[in-house]
């Protein structure tokens, strides 16, 4: 009688890669194709409208200084897909000024269906201790500009709907503002500005 025969290691090995192998050209092809065919845009984000009525940097000793801010912003987003709809599963908005972030805020999640726009209105009020060294200098700079330039960065985690299929993405938008205080010298009114968006 004689004996079975044995597989070899080398053999299950080849089967492996080969099958590992096909699934990657076929999830290759497939995300391919649904690309052709949805074509997904990006996600368009915009400041419609920003009130900058308080921002001031004051140092209380030799090592200490504070900023005080009061910012209020309007903003769109704009899903400008026709067959892809998105879930919004956080938010958090975060401003920052001479690249150091200063307030935060967590906004609203939401569904938004094809070719949508929602507005999101994120708020900045209170007081943080600076710790960049050239910050007073700038802000002295810019103070006697009129003007601020302020960034408020956007974090999320979303999910593109198409039809059953869902899939995750952590979108970044970046809003880079020029704001004068409110009734203050500056002058001219805030012009509707577009972020830039990366997925």
């Amino acid at each position: 009688m004689s004996n079975p025969t044995k597989t070899h290691p080398c053999s299950l090995l080849c089967s492996l890669i080969k099958l590992i192998f096909s699934l990657s050209i076929t999830l290759s092809i497939s995300f391919f194709f649904f690309w052709l065919i949805y074509h997904p845009n990006p996600i368009k984000v915009h400041v419609e409208n920003a009130s900058l009525s308080l921002f001031n940097l004051t140092t209380t000793d030799t090592t200490t200084t504070t900023l005080t801010y009061n910012l209020t912003l309007d903003i769109s987003v704009r899903n400008p897909n026709k067959k892809i709809s998105i879930y919004y599963d956080s938010i958090e908005a975060r401003a920052c000024y001479d690249g150091e972030r200063f307030a935060f805020a967590t906004l609203p999640t939401f569904y938004q269906g094809h070719k949508n726009t929602t507005m999101l209105y994120p708020s900045f009020d209170g007081q943080s201790l600076v710790v960049g060294s050239g910050t007073k200098t700038r802000f002295n700079t810019e103070e006697n500009d009129g003007f601020y330039n302020i960034d408020v960065n956007g974090h999320a985690r979303v999910r593109f709907k198409v039809g059953w299929i869902k899939i995750k993405f952590k979108p970044r938008a970046n809003c880079h503002l020029r704001l004068a205080l409110s009734g203050g010298g500056g002058g001219g009114g805030f012009q509707r500005t577009k972020c830039d968006v990366d997925l």
